[in-house]
């Protein structure tokens, strides 16, 4: 176990805020820099897999994941034209006895809030913008847009598909686009008469689809409609669009479709890229999580998923880590051996899950290796193998 060691994590995602809870529950001082002014996770709903569930109830949030997300009882595929039933995939209490954790539809902002719950406030640095950072015998020194730095043990760098960080280990690269973009929002329940709060839904056309499942307690229905669309559009979660372009893309579509796009008032594109997978996350004293390593296609619902398993590790691999700098490069080694080729294997099966003839019971079948995962097993499993 460390004692003397500081770990930097830059981005207060997802990914950084679990990285740094579960260095901070086993005893390593952490720190987080995130460069927005105030702690605010943007963005719409969010699908917790068992993969995912089972470790944030080890970080403690089991009562509050219960209380501010969905367990949806099934999945159901419909007709686009018609909103008649196509097929069904039960879900609920048989996936959580099947895959040992329950699987959950949440609002980001509500786990956001959850995660950074688990942290003192003094290890949250807002307004702190990573600019660049050197690395040197006795550490890393990040430097901030402010003028100021600070020294760490070692650097994680949780910040995103635009990571100074991954820039720094892999240089620039191209983002792939692929040929599709998704128009998210958030409408309430209230306003949507013709869908039920306990069930996800899929309406599938002959080139798009409408996935809709619930958040905040059953009280709203995240949208997602993922359509071809010429690249051109920023690669940002957020980018612009508006309840016209939800419109147009969903003429003619379903009675239940209808009601979505007459309830919907905030509508945003998401450009819908991702990149290649690295040979390489990490150095002596610096590595990657989340999507500043893996970013990926929505399309298994895994993204911020693989970035919760990326922390937990993380810090399992730091808090069982020799002394020292070596102890230290020795653990960023194990996280990355272990990681890589899972996250590799999910991006591009990512990639492979937007294809069109799928059923959703092949699609659920793809996606069980990914579910049943536990990735503190994980660990040891690779260990013993070697």
């Amino acid at each position: 176990m460390m004692t003397t060691t500081t770990i930097a994590v830059t981005g207060a995602g997802i990914g950084g805020l679990t990285a740094a809870a579960a260095l901070h529950r086993r005893g390593i001082d952490v720190h987080v820099y995130e460069r927005g002014e105030r702690l605010r996770e943007q963005g719409v709903g969010m699908h917790l897999g068992p993969n995912g569930t089972r470790l944030l109830h080890r970080l403690g949030l089991a009562a509050e994941l219960e209380r501010a997300a969905v367990r949806p009882t099934a999945l159901e595929v419909r007709a686009c034209h018609d909103g008649s039933l196509v097929t069904r995939q039960d879900m609920g209490a048989g996936w959580e006895r099947a895959f040992g954790a329950p699987y959950l539809t949440v609002h980001r902002g509500d786990l956001h809030r959850m995660l950074a719950s688990l942290l003192p406030a003094s290890r949250v640095h807002t307004g702190r913008e990573l600019v660049a950072f050197e690395e040197g015998r006795k550490g890393v020194t990040l430097r901030f847009a402010d003028g100021t730095s600070t020294r760490a043990s070692a650097l994680i760098g949780a910040d995103g598909v635009h990571s100074v960080v991954r820039r720094a280990l892999a240089g620039e690269e191209k983002p792939v686009y692929s040929g599709n973009s998704a128009l998210r929002g958030l409408v309430d329940t209230a306003d949507v008469p013709g869908l039920d709060p306990s069930l996800m839904y899929m309406f599938a056309g002959p080139a798009a689809r409408v996935l809709l499942y619930p958040v905040s307690g059953g009280r709203q229905f995240t949208y997602v409609v993922v359509a071809p669309a010429p690249e051109g559009h920023a690669e940002s979660w957020t980018g612009a669009a508006g309840p016209a372009d939800l419109d147009a893309a969903l003429t003619g579509w379903a009675p239940q479709v209808r009601e979505v796009v007459s309830a919907a008032r905030e509508v945003r594109r998401w450009a819908l890229y991702d990149r290649a997978p690295l040979e390489r996350w990490s150095t002596a004293r610096t590595t990657l999580l989340g999507d500043a390593a893996h970013p990926m296609l929505p399309h298994h619902g895994q993204g911020a998923n693989q970035a919760v398993e990326d922390g937990v590790a993380l810090a399992v691999c730091l808090a069982e880590a020799g002394p020292g700098a070596d102890g230290i490069a020795a653990a960023l080694r194990r996280y990355e051996a272990v990681r890589r080729p899972h996250t590799a294997r999910v991006q591009l099966g990512s990639r492979g899950g937007r294809a069109p003839g799928k059923g959703v019971r092949d699609q659920a079948a793809d996606v069980a290796w990914i579910l049943a995962h536990d990735v503190e097993q994980s660990l040891y499993a690779t260990e013993t193998a070697a």
